[in-house]
């Protein structure tokens, strides 16, 4: 079927803005469909059924073709997929908001949660925060204004209580140095802290050198309560919106669980039962883990158990989430690797570079390129066998009729032919490949659709990889030849950065009319001559072009017949091949005939006297030495052992009478 554009019509309702946000435990609970309790996956019967409220709940969504989700009754093609939920015992930290925690923590009183500012610094930087459009830097800059004035300030003005620096130690481990004094003179506060341990210092001694270092732990519990505790009107002091997120919603109490069908169970041949998909693998050690703590707190167990049970409860939200964190201890490290969420979603193979931004297509090829001068710059060389491949769907009309039946008995074995015949009424597509070709050709109406095999003069879209500016996809003319690679002329080869080394290059192949337009006239080579970062030339004559050209209109180069007729015969190529070329009287005619240069090169811009080409090429060049254009020692351009020719101007013109001959010669 051909591909139809779309078009947005009359809509009630349109997107404004997108607000990206932390979702809370509430938002959490009403997206999901269940909660999730229990660690074991399928119940103990024969049939393999996954278990109520586990992890494999079929009301999550499916992943098998043969049972349809439970919640909304469809299949594995159309249902979406429906969240779950599970409960932490104890609120961990999430991995990828830790820093943010830490900041938030460092501008707070760790005893009230009041902000550690003024009233009028307040109201100082809450008027520079209400301007609207305020820039992501001026945000930032706000930000560390904001922290460095916290951080200097080692009184609460609300509740005057002692507050130190906040600090990361270890994996997911936050410490308060409340006590820490560097001042010869300390703190009353402190000083009365330290008083505390002379009877401790009297039976221990050791002591006395770790009473500098004490500081208190903030576990996740201690941090979640701070954190509630913020006021509504300093929020926006913390640089968070408090519609999309307060600082409480950067810790876990709550996870989602999700889909099915992002995290199927693949049936295993080779043994019997499943192979699991890691996340539903590491969901199930969070469940075991939080069934763990919460028989430990029912039975009392010792304080320490519990502990190491919520640091490691943590350790697998983390996974979970990123599994390659870094200093995780080796008696918690996990045996096996597990791809987490990041690992999904970042790098080359992740969801936005290997599936969005970079997607397998349909209509397109892929192989080896190399030169071919004889083309021009705006043609490519497409190879039969894939010509054969990439159809285009060509809708029968009374112009085309004939044409579509002799490609519909040629079949998808004869190039030129076609692969499928797809009837307007029933919308069914027939391969070619069998049945009777005769008759299915007589019987072609107008409206069908033959998906016919790419021809000459196919728009197609050349692109090479990296695509680092737009002339990286540009459009061509396909001319189908035979052998195995993509061939174009090398004067393309800049905007591409191709060389001829074994580079590949892809090659689309438009499906719609209107697609085939808008790519020939934006993205066509003769469109996109000039670069438009600098208005400088890019498809222009490089390498051979230019030293060919060079040595030819050398003045002391001079060819005899045979030579001089073979270099004309090779201007002959593609649609010039039928251009009837008269050849100049020689430049000398004794003793032997010979031909300049510039007289052949003449010929490519007026091959013969009907030719209706008018233009006068006269150019000053660098070292031109002003004694006349035909006897000028450096005759009008740069030294011979220069590298480079100068350039040359063309300005066309007409002959100043009726029996004047314009002048043809060129001086490169």
């Amino acid at each position: 079927m051909v591909k139809e554009q779309f078009r947005e019509t009359d809509v009630a309702k349109k997107i404004s803005h997108i607000c990206f946000g932390i979702q809370s435990a509430e938002q959490m609970r009403q997206q999901a469909h269940i909660q999730v309790v229990s660690k074991n996956l399928y119940s103990q019967d024969t049939k393999h059924t996954p278990l109520s409220y586990g992890v494999l709940d079929h009301r999550m969504g499916t992943s098998e073709k043969d049972r349809p989700c439970e919640t909304c009754g469809k299949n594995l093609a159309d249902c979406l997929g429906h969240y779950g939920y599970l409960d932490l015992e104890l609120p961990c930290f999430h991995v990828g908001y830790f820093k943010a925690v830490i900041g938030i923590l460092q501008m707070i009183c760790k005893t009230c949660s009041h902000i550690m500012l003024t009233r009028d610094e307040k109201l100082q930087f809450m008027d520079h925060l209400k301007r609207p459009h305020l820039p992501y830097l001026q945000k930032r800059g706000l930000k560390k204004k904001i922290s460095e004035k916290c951080r200097k300030r080692t009184l609460c003005l609300n509740c005057s209580s002692f507050n130190g620096t906040v600090k990361k130690c270890g994996l997911l481990k936050i410490i308060h140095e409340k006590y820490k004094t560097t001042k010869k003179v300390a703190d009353p506060f402190v000083s009365e802290f330290l008083q505390s341990f002379d009877i401790a210092i009297e039976h221990n001694k050791e002591v006395e050198s770790l009473l500098n270092r004490a500081q208190e732990n903030m576990s996740p519990l201690v941090v979640l309560n701070l954190l509630k505790r913020v006021p509504a009107e300093d929020v926006p002091l913390l640089l968070m919106n408090p519609e999309a997120g307060r600082p409480a919603d950067l810790l876990l109490t709550r996870l989602l669980v999700p889909p099915l069908c992002i995290r199927p169970s693949v049936v295993s041949d080779l043994k019997s039962g499943t192979n699991e998909d890691d996340l539903t693998m590491k969901l199930t050690e969070i469940i075991f883990l939080n069934d763990v703590i919460k028989k430990h707190r029912m039975t009392g167990a010792k304080t320490q158990m519990i502990m190491e049970d919520w640091d490691f409860l943590q350790l697998q939200v983390a996974l979970y989430i990123n599994s390659e964190l870094s200093g995780i201890p080796m008696n918690m490290a996990p045996k096996k690797w597990t791809r987490g969420f990041v690992q999904r979603l970042k790098g080359k193979q992740g969801r936005f570079r290997g599936n969005l931004s970079g997607k397998r297509v349909d209509f397109s090829g892929r192989t080896v390129i190399s030169p071919d001068p004889n083309l021009r710059i705006d043609e490519v060389a497409v190879p039969v066998h894939v010509a054969k491949i990439l159809t285009y769907p060509e809708k029968v009309n009374r112009a085309n009729l004939e044409l579509m039946r002799k490609l519909v008995r040629s079949g998808p074995d004869v190039h030129p032919g076609a692969n499928f015949i797809q009837h307007r009424h029933t919308q069914m597509k027939r391969f070619l490949k069998y049945g009777n070709r005769d008759k299915m050709a007589q019987e072609l109406r107008f409206g069908d659709v033959v998906e016919r095999h790419m021809i000459d003069g196919d728009i197609v879209l050349f692109n090479r990889q990296p695509s680092l500016h737009k002339l990286s996809i540009m459009a061509h003319i396909a001319k189908v030849k035979p052998h195995r690679t993509f061939r174009f002329n090398e004067c393309v080869c800049t905007p591409y950065n191709a060389d001829f080394d074994g580079d590949e290059m892809n090659l689309h192949l438009p499906q719609t009319e209107e697609a085939k337009a808008e790519a020939l006239v934006l993205m066509g080579t003769k469109a996109n001559l000039v670069t438009p970062r600098n208005g400088e030339p890019l498809i222009a004559a490089i390498q051979d072009f230019i030293t060919g050209a060079y040595l030819m209109t050398l003045k002391d180069t001079f060819l005899d017949r045979a030579k001089a007729c073979q270099i004309v015969a090779s201007i002959l190529v593609g649609q010039d091949e039928r251009v009837k070329i008269g050849m100049p009287r020689p430049a000398i005619m004794k003793p032997v005939a010979l031909w300049t240069g510039k007289q052949l090169f003449s010929l490519i811009l007026k091959p013969s006297k009907e030719s209706p080409v008018l233009a006068n090429l006269r150019t000053k060049g660098k070292q031109y030495c002003g004694k006349g254009e035909d006897l000028c020692f450096n005759d009008s351009c740069e030294h011979p052992s220069a590298h480079t020719p100068s350039a040359v101007t063309i300005r066309v013109s007409k002959p100043k009478s009726r029996h004047s001959k314009p002048r043809t010669c060129l001086a490169v």
